[in-house]
């Protein structure tokens, strides 16, 4: 923390700089450069400071200065919310206020153009022509609901009515970085507008594997969108966005703590094929709207590890998966004069998961995880594995569906607001499997040392199959009240409680683990599993308790976003390693947390030269009652959540008029820590800053940017965890740097 305050300290001299306010409406201004009002909302206001919420946004000017292309690159612009960026374009661990998840249910939803996007392995792809981002904070589950507890990000692109013309990217930098991208909207008539826009990045790396000197964190990928808007008369619209994107991944960079670097011998990828079609209908009455948002997603991957991420040959995962999914969501809204508005709606999906997940135990894995610890405890009949290698065989299908219905009124007294809300929401998960390992070992009398005998031979043949489902009934409240204060610009203060909810599932990882220990039961070892307790977890739920204030003062240049909140969480899901040489992880519930903290986010806009924005979080969250079994983890901090979040940047806009039309300048800083990596808050990441900058030149329809992140090289974990007893880590992005180049052929919009 030390670091994160005295890099802020520079950020100081440049405030006092700014300069004076010119005689202009500075909050319209102000309104464009932190985030321009949006009418695609379809669930919420379209200005989120008349909302009783906690949210950032982040417009594309901002997006741009920050080189952000994806979800990945909020992480810290907004107060609280931490996106590590580790392991493969799958990890898309996402931790907001002390709660979130590493595998399975996301604890944060994300809506494409009001699409929801139902699994959080395909949160991770880089989108082209984003309009606006917001990152909303706090349980949104009575509009949103499964997987939604921790808040929600709403990504909307450019529609082709507000913009026509052409815009490219191209882009290179440190690590063999290459990105372009084109797009080209277009109006064939005053109702009808498409766009087309694809993409393509390529990045070599720059961690080495020592083991081959191949580099381990390599990525490239690209995506294709076709958008159409289409408003046939002034009641009815249409929206209809289709994305097929391509992700090929090499991870995992791991280093052993041992040797402090990445050393691993078998082939670590993530390759990953999808496709999205949103289909967003709305037709508004005089004082009612009706919309109705359709989409089909389809996932098709392949994450390959070297799971002991050593040079030995211990054991390997390959987890194939083909996953289909539909939603359904249809939303009503009205008012009675302007005192009363009201939204009800209904939702439903379905998702069907094929996975085959096989773990191949290799020679060394074999000698010492299986024969050494039978031979240890029964050293005169020894045992030999008949096979080189074997394989723990996993193949799952996994129906998931669900059904919803909820309600919202708003009711406006004088400068009072109040709103409530409720969802009934119903979910079954469904879970066939198909276990099995096909191999054989020999058992030898050592009785006498110079006459060892083949005592026997021992088949192993192990083939499980069966079926289990768990259903879900939640009743998902919220309320809230506003009020606004009497100031010459829109200003409130609000208080606000919600019940939070994630949904439950199984652990297919870990059946690779309930089979080893079938094999080594076989052998008079191992532990004996019950397959419905191991691997399934329940749902996680919280009530969210938040007060807080939007406030814009001084004449309109200074928008300020304070809240406080206590999160009460029930059935958390904690995702851990398995003591001992186990190859599975596994998501499991704790008994109680609590989560309480305090945000703060400010954007000031001295002029139209100068903007600058701060925002920090702090998040104390521990368990109040978790008990694995074997250790009592009351009072620890819970793992992989951040204490503290930083952000502070400042841009300053300087026109030439000559050949160039204007420079901008940008600074900033990024912070998070103390960072725990296990329950026992044995390892830990201190609080750590990265300071980042860029500088553009624009030239009618060029822009031309010089940008570095990480300048001063910090040294910092992103992750670590234990596995076969062994610790891992994953280093953060050292000093990279860049060039972009944008154009932007524009006949009118934007």
């Amino acid at each position: 923390m030390k670091r994160i305050l005295a890099i802020s300290v520079f950020f100081l001299p440049l405030m006092m700089f700014a300069g004076e306010s010119e005689p202009a409406d500075t909050l319209t201004r102000l309104e464009k450069a932190i985030g321009e009002v949006t009418v695609t909302a379809i669930k919420q206001a379209a200005d989120l400071t008349l909302h009783p919420v906690a949210g950032t946004v982040v417009n594309r000017a901002q997006l741009e200065r920050l080189n952000i292309a994806s979800v990945r690159g909020v992480s810290e612009l907004a107060p609280n919310v931490y996106m590590p960026q580790y392991g493969s374009r799958m990890t898309s661990s996402i931790y907001v206020r002390g709660i979130g998840a590493r595998i399975d249910q996301p604890v944060v939803g994300l809506n494409i153009d009001n699409v929801p996007f139902l699994n959080k392995d395909n949160y991770d792809f880089d989108i082209p022509d984003i309009a606006r981002m917001e990152i909303i904070r706090g349980a949104q589950s009575t509009l949103y609901g499964r997987n939604t507890m921790g808040g929600l990000i709403n990504i909307y692109t450019i529609s082709p009515l507000s913009y026509q013309g052409t815009r490219a990217l191209a882009e290179t930098g440190r690590g063999n970085l290459y990105r372009a991208s084109l797009s080209h909207y277009r109006k064939f008539s005053p109702a009808l507008g498409m766009s087309l826009s694809g993409d393509f990045h390529y990045f070599g790396g720059i961690r080495r594997n020592e083991y081959n000197g191949s580099h381990a964190d390599r990525d490239k990928g690209g995506s294709l969108r076709w958008k159409t808007d289409w408003k046939p008369n002034s009641r009815l619209s249409l929206e209809n966005a289709a994305w097929f994107t391509l992700s090929r991944s090499g991870g995992y960079p791991y280093a052993y703590e041992g040797s402090c670097e990445i050393n691993y011998n078998d082939t670590c990828f993530y390759r990953r094929n999808s496709f999205a079609d949103g289909l967003t209908l709305k037709y508004h009455g005089n004082s009612w709207s009706l919309s109705g948002i359709t989409s089909v997603q389809y996932i098709d991957d392949n994450m390959t590890l070297d799971q002991d991420f050593l040079p030995q040959d211990y054991f390997t995962l390959t987890q194939k998966r083909k996953e289909w999914a539909v939603t359904q969501d249809f939303i009503v809204r009205g008012s009675v004069g302007d005192s009363y508005r009201w939204l009800g709606g209904a939702f439903g999906f379905y998702k069907r998961t094929s996975m085959n997940a096989p773990v191949t135990f290799k020679d060394y894995g074999i000698a010492q995880l299986i024969e050494g610890k039978r031979n240890e405890v029964n050293p005169d009949f020894p045992i030999k594995w008949d096979d080189d290698e074997f394989l723990l065989g996993s193949r799952f299908t996994m129906p998931t569906w669900g059904l919803a219905v909820y309600h919202e009124s708003e009711v406006s007294v004088g400068k009072w607001n109040f709103t409530a809300g409720v969802r009934l929401d119903y979910e079954r998960v469904g879970l066939r499997y198909h276990s099995s390992a096909n191999s054989g070992y020999t058992v030898y009398n050592a009785t006498d040392p110079a006459d060892i005998k083949v005592f026997s031979k021992e088949p192993i043949d192990i083939d499980d199959r069966g079926m289990m489902h768990k259903s879900f009934v939640e009743l998902l409240p919220k309320l809230s009240v506003s009020y606004d204060l009497p100031m010459h610009s829109r200003s409130n203060v609000y208080v606000s409680v919600g019940k939070g909810y994630k949904s439950g599932g199984y652990n297919t990882q870990m059946f690779s683990d309930v089979l080893q220990q079938r094999v080594m039961g076989l052998m008079g070892l191992g532990m004996k599993y019950d397959v419905d307790d191991i691997v399934g977890y329940n749902p996680e739920k919280s009530w969210n308790y938040e007060a807080g204030a939007h406030i814009v003062c001084a004449e309109g240049k200074v928008l300020t976003d304070m809240a406080m909140f206590y999160i009460d969480c029930r059935d958390q899901q904690v995702t851990t390693f398995p003591d001992g040489t186990t190859t599975g992880r596994i998501t499991t519930n704790a008994g109680k947390t609590e989560s309480f903290g305090a945000e703060f986010q400010v954007s000031y806009l001295p002029s139209s030269r100068w903007l600058m924005n701060a925002s920090y979080g702090y998040t104390h969250a521990t368990f109040k009652e978790f008990f694995n079994g074997v250790q009592d983890f009351s009072g620890k901090r819970v793992p992989y959540a951040p204490a503290n979040t930083l952000f502070a940047g400042v841009t300053y806009t300087h026109p030439v008029n000559r050949l160039i039309d204007e420079l901008v300048f940008n600074v900033n800083v990024r912070g998070a820590g103390n960072i725990y990596w296990d329950e026992e808050n044995t390892r830990s990441q201190k609080a750590y800053a990265v300071l980042g900058a860029g500088v553009s030149a624009k030239s009618g329809c060029a822009t031309l940017e010089f940008w570095g992140k990480n300048l001063t090289d910090s040294k910092y974990n992103v992750f670590s965890f234990k596995s076969i007893g062994n610790t891992f880590f994953q280093r953060g992005m050292p000093l990279t740097w860049g060039v972009t180049l944008r154009f932007d052929f524009a006949s009118k919009g934007l």
